[in-house]
C-alpha cells in the first residue's frame, strides 16, 4: 500500500479474525515504532508484545476502553520509566504518540487493523506483563485482521470539515 493510502485506510478496528499475524509483519510494525522520532533522541520507550490468549484476556481488564484487546491476535503495550523531571513527562508522551501512529500506519500498510487503548490499572498491567516498578504502562495497540471489512482508503471519513479544522496564518 502507498503511504497516502495507508493514512486514508487506517481506522480503529475493534473486532478481529482469528488469522494469526505473521512474525515478520509483527516485527515490521514494532520496527516502525522503534524508528519513530524521539525528542533529544531520548528513546525512553519499551514495547511489550503480547500474543498469549490468557495475557490478552487479562489486559482487556486494565482499562474500560480495552474490551477489544482479548480478541486481538497481538497487542503492543508501550511503556516509559517515570520521568526524572516533570518536563520529560510531556516529551515522553509526545514520543509515545508518534510511535503509536507509526505502528498503526505500518499495520494498515500490511492490511492489519489496529485499535488503541489507554491503561488505567497500572498495578495490574505491570503484574500481567512483568514490567518493573518505576515504569508506566501508557498505551496499548491491539492488532489483527479486521473481522468486518478489509482496510481500504476511506472516501468519506467521519471528520469535522477540513476548512473548519485548518487555519492559515491566524485562527
Amino acid at each position: 500500500m502507498e503511504t497516502w493510502d495507508a493514512i486514508r485506510a487506517r481506522r480503529n478496528v475493534r473486532a478481529y479474525t482469528e488469522e494469526p499475524i505473521d512474525g515478520a509483519d509483527l516485527d515490521r510494525i514494532l520496527e516502525a515504532g522503534w524508528r519513530s522520532p524521539s525528542a533529544s533522541n531520548r528513546q525512553k520507550w519499551d514495547f511489550v508484545v503480547v500474543t498469549d490468549r490468557e495475557q490478552l484476556a487479562e489486559l482487556g481488564t486494565v482499562w474500560q476502553g480495552a474490551r477489544h484487546v482479548p480478541g486481538s491476535q497481538a497487542t503492543i503495550v508501550l511503556t516509559v520509566p517515570e520521568p526524572e523531571a516533570e518536563r520529560f513527562r510531556t516529551i515522553d508522551q509526545y514520543d509515545l504518540g508518534q510511535a503509536t501512529m507509526a505502528m498503526m500506519l505500518a499495520a494498515a500498510d500490511l492490511g492489519i487493523g489496529s485499535g488503541h487503548s489507554s491503561v488505567g490499572d497500572q498495578e495490574a498491567a505491570r503484574r500481567i506483563l512483568g514490567v518493573p516498578e518505576g515504569h508506566i504502562c501508557c498505551y496499548m495497540i491491539a492488532l489483527g485482521r479486521p473481522a468486518d471489512r478489509p482496510l481500504k482508503p476511506i472516501t468519506r471519513p467521519d471528520r469535522r470539515p477540513f476548512d473548519e479544522v485548518v487555519h492559515r496564518g491566524r485562527w
